[in-house]
């Protein structure tokens, strides 16, 4: 299965890629490293993923 992987808006901006990088994927979101796409990724269903979000915004807002 092919997926649109797109960049994080956090990523650095000096091509060295090191950055993470998501996809859609059936009821989720995949997670990757770019320096190691051959690794393969994590996936997460929606519901977790929207916790992990949550949980990153309250720690870095709260």
């Amino acid at each position: 299965m092919t997926h649109e992987w797109r960049k994080s808006s956090r990523s650095a901006t000096d091509n060295d890629k090191s950055c993470v990088e998501l996809a859609g994927v059936s009821g989720g979101v995949a997670v990757r490293d770019s320096k190691a796409p051959e690794d393969g990724y994590i996936a997460f269903v929606a519901a977790d993923w929207r916790r992990f979000i949550d949980q990153v915004k309250a720690d870095r807002y709260g």
